[in-house]
Formats: structure tokens, sequence, C-alpha cells
């Protein structure tokens, strides 16, 4: 029987600076089995009547017998969870002890010149930082990056895109990266840094990307929801959506993976604003999902291949997520993830689920994936990276070098496949 296990991060920071003193509840993780619906139903009452932040699944509406459930719970609500766990008979087993100072961890040390370190790589940085890295990385390859203004967010951050292209082949197809559409997922926009490091510094060093680049132009987006990303920087390390206030309550934020153009706001999302799902008053109603749109609808020539990156779960997923239904090229899709997933595994004994979205996970319409894929971008696919929950949202700066090594390998192994798909490339492919 798989265990149905309860995340609560029990977190009381602000009195711990604000007394000096130490107190009795402290960040932690809880493990549980409810073993009935009724059991089920309370974790559903806690996830959506008390201060809680559901981390998996998405909405209370997943939440069953038998399923994995991840909640964050601040220390003021922590004593009332563990009497309602305890009325209901639902035991629990305490998995990480501190939350708290996991978020000083990824917090530490944020300023950083790339140029003069090397773990600049290896930290967590801030929206700031992130720009700033955007205009230096541009700056100093003037000739093979380029930066894109492709819009902005609700509260008017700018939208930057890298181009990658190094070489000036006519008619070259491209892949289109992008990261951080859900704020708290602090690995995604640090793996976006860390491919276009790699890209640079490796291409006519490493065989596969030097085909790959050779082959298709890259645009990254590093931070496709600034404004929640920045939020969880100064506010709130928890929130999922932008940060778009509703016309018709007080609820602030659009779930941006709920807003695509993909059975939109069918089963799976929602049409309330205060839902972390909310699909928003119409597709592409937000100017981050829009301006995404706009821009891939104005290169769906070349972009051949669509990557999403989110965290945690470890999954390689691929269309659909917004219906049961299979995609024309499931098959061959499926084949990419399978070999992605295999070389995680063979070089870093790590394991990745694979497969269409809505039958590995649930039902998510409106997102990025399956809009990009109904567009003509046949090879599309969202990355889950690490971990499996043991850290969640917050896993540790000392983690980050390995998940995007075992994203990296998935990248490279489903470009080459895609290059070798859909064009004639410029030398042999590389020996698998």
């Amino acid at each position: 029987m798989k265990a149905l296990r309860i995340l609560f991060v029990l977190m009381n920071l602000d009195k711990l600076l604000k007394t000096g003193h130490c107190i009795e509840t402290h960040d932690q993780v809880l493990s549980i089995t409810p073993k009935t619906q009724e059991q089920v139903d309370v974790l559903k009452n806690v996830s959506t009547q008390y201060e809680t932040a559901l981390w998996q699944p998405a909405s209370p509406q997943f939440i069953k017998e038998e399923t994995q459930v991840h909640l964050f719970v601040p220390a003021n609500s922590s004593e009332t969870v563990k009497d309602l766990l305890q009325t209901h008979a639902i035991t629990h087993e305490v998995l990480l002890a501190n939350a708290n100072e996991l978020i000083e961890m990824q917090t530490r040390n944020d300023s950083g010149d790339p140029r003069s370190s090397t773990t600049f790589y290896e930290r967590y940085h801030s929206l700031e930082d992130v720009y700033d890295w955007i205009n230096r990385t541009q700056q100093d390859n003037p000739s093979t990056v380029k930066t894109i203004l492709i819009g902005s967010s609700s509260e008017k951050r700018p939208l930057y895109v890298l181009k990658l292209s190094l070489n000036n082949r006519p008619d070259k197809k491209a892949m289109w990266i992008d990261c951080g559409i859900h704020a708290r997922e602090w690995i995604a926009p640090a793996f976006c840094l860390w491919f276009v490091q790699y890209s640079l510094g490796f291409y006519r060093q490493n065989q596969d990307i030097t085909h790959i680049l050779d082959n298709m132009d890259v645009y990254v987006l590093p931070v496709m929801n600034p404004d929640g990303y920045q939020y969880t920087w100064t506010t709130n390390r928890m929130w999922r959506k932008n940060r778009s206030v509703s016309k018709s309550s007080g609820c602030i934020g659009v779930d941006l993976n709920r807003n695509f153009d993909a059975n939109w706001c069918t089963e799976g999302a929602s049409n309330e604003p205060c839902s972390e799902i909310y699909c928003g008053e119409f597709p592409e109603s937000e100017p981050e999902s829009q301006a995404v749109a706009d821009f891939l609808r104005s290169h769906k020539d070349s972009v051949q291949f669509y990557l999403s990156i989110h965290s945690y779960s470890q999954m390689l997923l691929f269309p659909y997520s917004c219906t049961l239904e299979e995609v024309e090229n499931h098959r061959v899709l499926f084949e990419m993830a399978e070999e992605a997933a295999q070389k995680i595994r063979r070089y870093y004994k790590n394991t990745y689920k694979y497969g269409a979205g809505a039958k590995t996970i649930y039902l998510a319409p409106g997102g990025s994936d399956d809009w990009a894929y109904k567009l003509g971008i046949k090879y599309s696919f969202t990355f889950e990276l690490q971990d499996r929950g043991r850290y969640g949202f917050l896993l540790p700066p000392s983690h980050i070098s390995r998940a995007c090594n075992e994203a990296l390998i998935a990248v490279k192994t489903i470009a080459l496949r895609v290059v070798e798909k859909t064009q004639a490339p410029t030398n042999p492919p590389p020996t698998f």
C-alpha cells in the first residue's frame, strides 16, 4: 500500500528574530497515512481552512487515499493541526526538523559576480541578481548571446529571453526553455542559468552540446514569473502564482500554468481566484503567459522543441495534461522521455517517472506544454526536477549541481533526438 504522506513545514522565523528565544515548536516535516475517506476529508479541510500552502498535489481536490500529499503549515497553525490529526487517529512521523534553516541556507551568500566565483551556479539568486546575470552574460558574449524583451509582468517587471546562437547557419531551427513559471520552484531558474553557462562554456568541448547548438538556436526565459519569484524572496517563500489582482475578489494571483489555451479551465483547474490553480479570467489573461504565447506564435516555424522546467517530483512529462487522450506522436515522445530517464538512472542512480502528464500525475488543463504542442511544436516537455519530497521546494543549494546535471543530460538526450528527427544535421550525430 502506497503511503499517503503529508508534508507539514512549521515555521516561526519572525518570532525567533523578534524574541531571540528558542521556541518549542520547530519547523517539521510529517509523514501521514490516512486510512479512511474521513481522514482524507480532514486533510482536505486542513489544507483549505487553515493557514497552509498545499505543495503536492496542487489542489485539495486531488487528495485521496493512497496518494502522496505535501502541505506547508506555519508554526502558528501547527498545534491545531496536530490536535486534529490526533483526534481523527491520523498518525504521523517527523521527517524533517527545520524549514527555517533550509530557507536561510537557500538565501545565504546570494550576491556575487559569476566571473569571479566558481560556486555562483551552485547557489540560488534573487531576481535582481538574475537580471544582473542576464546583462553580464550578454555583455560577455556579444556575438553569441542576444537579450530579447518579450513583455512585462503584472507588476511591470521585464520578461527577458536570452537567445543563444552559436553559428550563422541560415534557417536554423530552435528550442525553447522557460523556468520559474511557479514562483516557489527555485531550482527551475537555477537550471536555466546552469544550462546557459554550460552551453557557452562547453560548446566545442562537449560533443553533444556542440551538435545541438550547431543545429539549433536556444531561447531561454530564466524567470517566467518575476513578480511571484520576487515575492518568495521578500514575503512568502511558499507563493506559487503570479501577483495579478483579481477584479472579483481580494485574492491575488493566477496559476500561469493553467492560463494557456489548452482545454482552458476544465477539470483540473479552478475558476476561483483564491485557488492555487486559478485559471484566470480567460486564456492568456495574464501578461506573462500572453508574452510567451505571442513570442512562440511568432517563432512557431523555427521552434521545434519546447521545454518548461518545474519542481518537484522527478518526472519527465509530455502532452497531454489537459486530457487523457494521447497525442499523435505519443510513442515517439514516450521513447524520448524513456531514454532520458534511463540515462539519468545510469549516470546518477536516480529514478525519474515519465509519461503523458494527465496519466502520470492528474488532469491539469491550460498548461504551457499542451498549448505549445497544439501550436505545432510536436516535441513538447515538462521536467519536474529534484526531489521527491524530502526537501520539496526547499531543495538545499548543495543539491543544485546534481539536480541540474540530471536535467541537463535529459535535455541533451531529447534535443539530440529532435535534431535527428527534424532536420538534416550539419555534422554526424554523436554515437549513443
